[in-house]
C-alpha cells in the first residue's frame, strides 16, 4: 500500500529553520538526508521532496478565458506543506512509524521536533462504486 506521508512547517512567512543556528540547520538537513536513504535502501520510499518556502507559495486557477489565476502570498496562514514522502509499506501501521521516526527529526537545540505529520493512503484508483 502506498501512503503519502506529509510534513508542514508554521506559516508566517519563511521556513523557520532559516533562522536556525547554522549547526542545527545542518543537523536537521542531515538527518533528512539519512532518512531518505535509509527509506531508500529498505525499498520502501517511491519518493520525497522538499518544497520551496511558503512565502512562495500561490493558488492557481483557471479564470473565465481559462487562463491561470493567481493568488498569494498568504503569510497569515497558519502552516504549510514543507515536504513530503511517498511510501509503499506492508500496512497502515508501517507507515505511521515511518511518519513517527520523521516527525523526531533534530529542531533548534538539537531537540526533537515531535511535528506533525500527515499521513494518507494513495488511492490506486476511484472507489468501486464511483464506476458503477
Amino acid at each position: 500500500m502506498k501512503y503519502i506521508l506529509m510534513m508542514n512547517t508554521p506559516g508566517n512567512g519563511p521556513y523557520q529553520v532559516a533562522q536556525w543556528p547554522v549547526a542545527d540547520l545542518k543537523a536537521h538537513i542531515g538527518f533528512m538526508i539519512e532518512f531518505v536513504k535509509k527509506l531508500g535502501a529498505s525499498g520502501e520510499l517511491v519518493a520525497a521532496e522538499g518544497l520551496a518556502g511558503p512565502d512562495e507559495a500561490k493558488l492557481v486557477r483557471a479564470g473565465k478565458d481559462g487562463k491561470p489565476v493567481t493568488d498569494g502570498v498568504f503569510p497569515e496562514s497558519k502552516e504549510f506543506l514543507a515536504g513530503y514522502w511517498i511510501v509503499d509499506v506492508e500496512s497502515t501501521e508501517r507507515a505511521y512509524e515511518i511518519a513517527a521516526e520523521a516527525s523526531a527529526a533534530p529542531g533548534k537545540g538539537g531537540v526533537p521536533m515531535n511535528m506533525a505529520i500527515e499521513v494518507r493512503q494513495v488511492m490506486s484508483g476511484p472507489p468501486p462504486e464511483a464506476l458503477a
